[in-house]
């Protein structure tokens, strides 16, 4: 469970690395649109190749995606929900960066999508052993730490890279909060629906999400009259693979839920953050404070103490 966790977690991280140097040359909005119906396509053809026989060997027929697990409509529900949860989600999570620093929407929106998850846990029955919880809550804590970026960066529109200095007022902070906050919940439900519905398969169940995302992210695209102009900077190809590695990060977190504690699968998971800060540092040189750094370290620490 560990392994396919953290190999969702990087994957979530890469994508949203990519996603996020594509919506700095182009609409964040029309990015989504891109993404989202990428991964969309990847999943669908992935899911019909694991119906042919012999390619169906090959990628786990039997537990990724039966003809069965399409015809169920429970889980094909739970599917669509999860789509249409994590457009949402991803729709707030934007919509912060637009009009509050960074430093404030992502680490609530991190924590947020990581507790709420947790809850329903414990409220199932999940009851890990005690150094399980506390690799856990360190994990919890990590998630903030990797999450924080420098606060005197004021926000930037959709598109635009983010710099200058700002203040925030009480009421712009509980704004950016609040932004956080749906960001959250959105991507919490997403993460609940998602597992719900892998209870039945898992290939299906993530074509079915990616492709109600989709329509959340062309209906957003049509209200806010965005254009779709990918003309510059590599943005179509940043974005299709974004959207690509994004969906490969789904099968990997719903395996995780088939075989492990649904809570635990969902913390180290949100450890995502730290993916999307190694890759800034590395490939594009932006600097890592000493906040982030120490997220990492406790990150490391936190899955050793709920692995052992």
């Amino acid at each position: 469970m560990t392994i396919l966790a953290l190999a969702a977690a990087v994957l979530y991280g890469t994508a949203d690395f990519l996603g996020g140097v594509a919506s700095r040359r182009a609409s964040a909005f029309a990015v989504l649109a891109l993404t989202v119906p990428a991964g969309a396509v990847v999943m669908v053809l992935v899911a019909l190749l694991g119906q042919v026989p012999a390619l169906g060997v090959l990628l786990g027929h039997g537990g990724l995606g039966t003809p069965a697990s399409v015809g169920d409509w429970s889980a094909a529900g739970w599917a669509a929900a999860s789509g249409v949860c994590g457009a949402a989600g991803l729709i707030a999570f934007y919509t912060g960066f637009a009009s509050a620093p960074i430093s404030v929407v992502a680490p609530v929106a991190a924590l947020v999508s990581a507790l709420l998850p947790v809850g329903v846990a414990i409220a199932g029955g999940e009851r890990p052993a005690a150094t399980v919880i506390a690799g856990g809550l360190v994990c919890l804590a990590a998630i903030i730490l990797v999450s924080a970026q420098p606060a005197d960066h004021a926000p930037a529109k959709p598109g635009q890279s983010r710099g200058g200095g700002l203040r925030l007022a009480p009421s712009g902070r509980l704004l950016a909060m609040g932004y956080g906050a749906a960001a959250g919940v959105g991507f919490g439900l997403f993460f609940i629906f998602l597992k719900n519905a892998g209870q039945s398969g898992v290939l299906w169940p993530v074509a079915i999400s990616r492709s109600a995302g989709t329509v959340v992210a062309f209906g957003i695209v049509l209200a806010t009259r965005t254009r779709l102009r990918f003309d510059q900077g590599g943005v179509t190809g940043i974005a299709l693979a974004s959207g690509a590695i994004d969906a490969a990060a789904n099968v990997c977190y719903v395996l995780a839920t088939r075989v492990g504690l649904f809570g635990l699968a969902v913390v180290i998971t949100s450890l995502y953050p730290g993916m999307t800060v190694l890759l800034a540092r590395v490939l594009l040189g932006e600097r890592m404070r000493w906040l982030q750094r120490a997220g990492l370290l406790l990150a490391a620490v936190g899955v050793v103490l709920m692995t052992v």
